[in-house]
């Protein structure tokens, strides 16, 4: 491991809860798919099974924001694990009824309950900012290790949903995304001395974060990210289906991760100084300019490639945009903030799996690559017209400690202005 990487783990506590971590984000790339490719298994309906995964993401857009919110005021162990169960208790309902071939609305009534998830990965990043808040280098570098973590998740996450739902029984990939989520959000929050303090009601005054503009730009910018990875995907499923090899679409799909693991892995070993929006500007383009091959790939082979390369955009843009949430939101809702980019994401996977299930039953799995096309221009447009507003604003006047407020604090915060 790089000297970097290795220097953040010093801090007690760090290996573990990192760790666990890993664990509870191993349904983000798992109970989705899973839950489509089931239900495809089960029904043949592409549509009905990214409708679903539509809802699940859906859900979980509306549900994380507000799950977050409870976690910056009560913490994260007393908000966590009731809603957990809540989430358990929902996938297990959705199996049954899929395994028992119920009514549609009942596999949406329960698909809907699996969004009570909470953003882990938004709890994990919230640990690093408690302890390296002070040290922006050292930041940066857990924040790039984070989005590596995501990566990996999302390379063995659709080999382990789809080829167990493909070759042992359908359910089994959501099943174990259940099990990964239990185990890793019980062992992170049994670790009480790297969580964040909660901050009390007082210092959540002023509504939701959202009304910032620069995380609205954000936002809306994930929405188009995410509309892009669901419809690659659901189509990507449907197109290794097409070519005879269906198995396959998670090691595709795992290669799509590959490329983002590796250049999040350099990223995080780079200290750049120029400004961040400009280089979270270049990314988001780079990411609508990398769907262009895809419209091209005839066989699983090019494809491969192609989403390999259209990886390589993704980890570092992630790493930006999580840096930019923090410096417009303040510290006591950071996690806040950081779930409303990860809804902004949901709702765009929820876009993307349920337009491009659509258009693989109405005109085919090549077709559906469109869809991802569409999306990242509209990701090229959020960001060229909402740059400027995530750039840092003209110095103002130097206040007073007593006139501090807490957005002053994260102002003057020096890993803000290193970030900039």
């Amino acid at each position: 491991m790089p000297s970097s990487y290795r220097a953040i783990f010093t801090a007690p506590g760090t290996v573990a809860f990192s760790a666990a971590g890993f664990l509870g984000r191993m349904p983000l790339a798992m109970m989705g798919l899973g839950v489509m490719t089931m239900v495809s298994e089960i029904t043949g309906r592409y549509g009905l099974a990214g409708s679903l995964s539509a809802t699940m993401a859906v859900s979980a857009a509306a549900l994380g924001p507000q799950v977050s919110r409870l976690v910056d005021r009560h913490g994260q162990r007393r908000v966590l694990r009731p809603t957990v169960l809540v989430s358990l208790l929902a996938a297990t309902g959705l199996v049954l009824c899929a395994q028992l071939r119920l009514a549609d609305w009942t596999l949406f009534l329960f698909a809907a309950g699996v969004g009570c998830v909470p953003s882990v990965g938004a709890m994990t990043r919230a640990r690093w900012a408690a302890l390296y808040r002070q040290s922006p280098r050292e930041l940066h570098t857990a924040y790039s290790f984070e989005s590596v973590v995501d990566e990996v998740c999302f390379i063995f996450g659709p080999i382990i949903a789809v080829g167990l739902s493909t070759t042992w029984f359908p359910a089994a990939g959501p099943v174990l995304a259940g099990g990964f989520l239990a185990v890793g959000v019980w062992w992170l929050t049994s670790q009480r001395a790297t969580e964040p303090v909660p901050h009390p009601a007082e210092h959540h005054t002023g509504g939701s974060v959202l009304r910032s503009r620069g995380l609205q730009v954000l936002v809306a910018a994930f929405v188009a990210t995410g509309a892009i990875f669901g419809s690659v995907d659901v189509v990507t499923v449907a197109f290794a289906e097409a070519e005879g090899h269906k198995s396959w679409s998670s090691l595709v799909l795992a290669v799509y991760a590959l490329g983002s693991c590796l250049a999040g892995a350099v990223f995080g070993l780079l200290h750049l100084k120029g400004e961040a929006p400009r280089r979270w500007l270049v990314g988001v383009c780079a990411m609508a300019v990398s769907m262009i091959p895809l419209q091209l790939a005839g066989n699983l082979p090019v494809l491969a490639a192609a989403l390999f390369v259209a990886g390589l955009a993704i980890a570092p843009t992630m790493v930006t945009t999580m840096a930019l949430v923090q410096a417009h939101v303040p510290r006591a809702k950071l996690t806040e903030g950081m779930s409303w980019t990860s809804t902004g994401l949901a709702v765009g996977i929820a876009l993307g799996a349920s337009t491009g299930g659509w258009v693989v039953d109405a005109h085919g799995a090549a077709a559906g690559y469109a869809v991802p096309g569409v999306a990242g221009v509209c990701a090229a447009v959020v960001g060229l017209t909402g740059y400027r507003l995530l750039r840092p604003a003209p110095p103002a006047a130097e206040p007073t400690r007593e006139g501090l407020s807490d957005r002053d604090d994260r102002e003057q915060d020096p890993e803000q202005s290193h970030l900039a």
